[in-house]
């Protein structure tokens, strides 16, 4: 019992210090999120019902190729993603996160030229913070972690305003991995507008006509 209040008692201290470090400007991006959940609700039923689990620097130039060549915190980041969009099999299939290579749009956005760079910490610092709730609460780091005490783990950060913010974010770019053009690194192989049935518009971008790339033509990204 006192081992277990000591580790209830070092997962809010752990908790608070989060939510008292988290930017300004990612509890602003929430708060424009907010408007955006009805849609996705919305969209989350006409995609089938599929099941949502549990509800560095911005530099950083990770190349992605296979789970094998990537290195934490990417590793711990690709494990959460899995949790929050996992595959389903049966039949109403649908793509997981890897499926929609999730992970590398998400590293694409934080690499572009009008990248937040508070966004990309936020989402690197994060991991940090889920390691050590995974740790206090289960021994071990979150990718060690059954998916039921993963479960646990993501529910307890969820309790947070940091942690809440953190998934959040997470699961906004698996949405728009899901949804955009393959051009920007997800979407791989149309899988996400194949099982959504989605014609995309035309034409569609080349590679040569990313959306930063032509801002910075305009002048719109120094």
């Amino acid at each position: 019992m006192k081992k277990f209040k000591t580790t209830t008692t070092n997962i809010k201290k752990m908790l608070a210090q989060w939510d008292a470090e988290i930017p300004e400007s990612i509890l602003q991006q929430q708060q424009q999120r907010q408007s955006r959940r009805v849609f996705l609700g919305q969209s989350a039923a006409l995609m089938g019902g599929f099941a949502v689990a549990g509800l560095v620097s911005a530099k950083a130039q990770t190349k992605l190729g296979s789970k094998a060549a990537l290195s934490e915190p990417w590793l711990t980041v690709a494990a959460v993603q899995e949790h929050l969009f996992p595959r389903t099999t049966g039949e109403k299939a649908s793509p997981g996160a890897s499926d929609i290579h999730a992970l590398e749009y998400l590293q694409v956005m934080l690499n572009t030229p009008d990248a937040d760079s508070d966004e990309g910490d936020f989402i690197i610092k994060g991991v940090g913070w889920l390691n050590g709730v995974a740790n206090n609460l289960a021994g071990r780091p979150f990718i060690k972690l059954s998916k039921v005490d993963g479960e646990r783990v993501l529910k307890k950060i969820a309790a947070s305003t940091a942690g809440e913010n953190w998934l959040s974010m997470l699961l906004n770019y698996i949405f728009e991995a899901l949804l955009s053009d393959p051009v920007y690194g997800g979407n791989t192989n149309k899988a996400g507008w194949q099982w959504l049935e989605h014609q995309a518009g035309f034409p569609r971008p080349p590679a040569d006509k990313k959306y930063w790339l032509l801002a910075k033509k305009t002048g719109g990204i120094k």
